[in-house]
């Protein structure tokens, strides 16, 4: 789908459907007045009659006949004025977007001017670009019969008559599209299944996101991790015949030599449990167990895109974990990269394994000046925070503040969880350093306090995506299924590191 932007005014362009925004209870105000003006009232009549109120996210379509170029107006509630957000936008404009490809036009435009003078129009731009592109995906690569029903839009346009205006509006666009097109990258490859996403294919597709784009990319076999002592990750990865991979890609957009930001994210291809065998019921969502490591893979896809001028490291373990006769056990005892011993207590908490070879192998050989995971680690967190939360953990008060501030600019729910010391006995083995699970009790910390040890000194993050990454039911932007959750979130993070001071 095109994003484009023409310098014109909304009331003179011609277009198969034209969106305008509502607020409930009021009258037209911003491009909808302007319209309303321009078609004799045609809106106005409409609210007049009571068939359409300004509900959040309600849609309403008049036919225009000659009275405006525009064939179609799409119309769009916004909710009460003193509600609304631009997350609100978001989802109003996928409104009008779905509405779009229900009629089977292949273009629909608006404008920025929703009525809302204290937004920046930029601002708005940007969550309209988001709203469309996010709001209108579907994974349809598996769909053979009845095709034709699967209709899609050729192009949204922004409409915009203030020239000067429209140099900030243009710019918004293209880095919201350019993220939101990361967002899309991590929803397909959380959503193929896991005959078809491997480790070996996680890595093909890292090589394939990398080529035409300022990315270095390098995957490290088997052998390799042999060399490096990744025993952890190696051990995992014994009950699959798919060998591991430890994917690294790099953008060098800051000066030579600064230390980068290093972003982890947890690679489980497909988790049966291993040993620790899974239920049958809901295992096939398992294959989303790898949503930690797409979206790092995203967010270095976007850092490239909108050149991103900072030092970013993604390194992604990616692993099959399935039962077998060379599977590991628990009882199992695993040396891990950084020399540390773990006792496998349950071999279905393989996550934080392969995730401490990843964050000790990061502190060492990256030294970077913040380092930050991502992983669907606990149904603990899921329990705590809900299928939309996300749990943060850190030992930095500042990089802890940079995630929260970003998850309030993008709308991605964050909450900041305790990282409690006295916790830490929960872990500690009898036979080894410790064990990889440390009870059902405050399982998102031990989980936590776990992938600590092996983080090293100096700032650290932890993600717990276990809830967001996968959606049981649509939301107004985000279809159900997989969420691309952490993209806009650690790209946010990451602008605002590289922000002039």
């Amino acid at each position: 789908m095109k994003i484009d932007l023409k310098k014109e005014s909304l009331e003179r362009f011609v277009t198969p459907a034209a969106a305008v925004f509502l607020f409930e209870g009021e009258e037209p105000s911003g491009s909808a007045a302007l319209l309303d003006r321009a078609s004799g009232g045609l809106v106005t009549e409409l609210l007049k009659a009571g068939d359409f109120k300004g509900k959040l996210y309600a849609t309403a379509l008049l036919y225009t006949g000659k009275a405006l170029p525009a064939r179609r107006l799409i119309l769009v509630g916004l909710g009460k004025r003193k509600e609304v957000t631009l997350d609100r936008i978001r989802g109003a404009f996928a409104a009008a977007a779905r509405e779009a490809r229900r009629l089977d036009v292949k273009d629909f435009a608006a404008s920025m001017d929703v009525g809302l003078p204290e937004e920046m129009p930029e601002r708005i731009a940007a969550a309209a670009v988001e709203g469309v592109l996010l709001g209108l995906y579907r994974y349809l690569p598996y769909k053979t019969v009845d095709r034709e029903e699967f209709r899609e839009l050729k192009s949204f346009t922004i409409v915009e008559a203030d020239g000067a205006r429209g140099k900030a509006v243009r710019k918004a666009a293209a880095e919201a599209e350019a993220v939101s097109r990361a967002v899309c990258f991590v929803r397909d490859l959380v959503s193929a299944p896991g005959n078809e996403m491997t480790p070996d294919r996680m890595a093909k597709e890292a090589k394939k996101m990398a080529a035409g784009r300022k990315l270095a990319v390098k995957v490290f076999g088997e052998p390799d991790l042999r060399k490096l002592g990744m025993n952890a990750l190696l051990g995992v990865a014994r009950g699959s015949n798919e060998p591991p991979r430890l994917i690294a890609v790099e953008h060098r957009g800051g000066k030579r030599g600064a230390a980068p930001v290093v972003l982890v994210g947890k690679g489980i291809t497909f988790d049966s449990g291993g040993i620790s065998l899974k239920p049958a019921e809901n295992m096939g969502e398992m294959k989303d167990d790898m949503a930690g490591g797409a979206a790092v893979l995203g967010v270095l896809q976007a850092a490239a895109d909108i050149g991103l001028p900072l030092n970013v490291v993604g390194l992604v373990p990616a692993v099959e974990n399935l039962p077998d006769g060379k599977a590991y056990r628990p009882g199992d005892v695993l040396t891990t990269f950084s020399g540390q011993t773990v006792e496998i207590m349950s071999t279905d908490a393989e996550g934080r394994l392969i995730l401490a070879d990843a964050l000790a192998y990061a502190r060492k050989h990256y030294r970077p000046t913040a380092l930050i995971d991502m992983a669907t680690l606990t149904g603990a967190c899921v329990v705590a925070l809900g299928d939309l939360g996300t749990g943060l953990f850190g030992t930095d008060a500042d990089l802890n503040a940079r995630i929260r501030a970003a998850a309030a600019a993008t709308g991605e729910l964050v909450w900041e969880m305790p990282l409690w010391d006295d916790y830490v006995e929960l872990i500690k083995s009898d036979v080894a350093d410790w064990k990889n699970t440390g009870g059902r009790s405050g399982g998102a910390i031990t989980a936590a306090l776990f992938l600590k040890q092996f983080a090293g000194e100096g700032p650290w993050a932890h993600l717990d995506i276990a809830g967001a990454a996968w959606l049981k039911k649509d939301r107004p932007w985000t279809p159900k299924g997989a969420s691309g959750i952490g993209v806009r979130l650690l790209v946010e993070v990451l602008k605002q590191w590289s922000a002039p001071t």
